[in-house]
């Protein structure tokens, strides 16, 4: 079966709303990951909540913490969005 075609208007209004969808899940990822980074601080996990406290700077090791999770998390869940986008479900019948 033939795929319709889509309007240009339509098409530009189809990738804004994945782009805002897409944004929207990497955002969300990425608050994930900086709740978890704080929860392993918080908890103090492996001592870590104690070194962060103690540092002659603490803010330096806890973004050393939680950048990066939040930047794993976003994408983790970004990349599950994009796989799991419908578009041949848009076109069946």
């Amino acid at each position: 079966m033939r795929k319709p075609k889509l309007t240009p208007e339509a098409a530009r209004e189809d990738h804004r709303q994945m782009l805002i969808q897409l944004a929207l899940n990497a955002a969300g990822g990425a608050l994930i990951g900086v709740l978890a980074a704080v929860a392993i601080i918080w908890l103090d996990i492996a001592g870590l909540g104690t070194r962060i406290g103690r540092a002659s700077n603490p803010i330096i090791p806890a973004l050393l913490l939680i950048i990066p999770f939040a930047s794993v998390f976003g994408g983790v869940v970004a990349a599950s969005f994009i796989i799991s986008l419908p578009y041949k479900k848009k076109f069946r019948d």
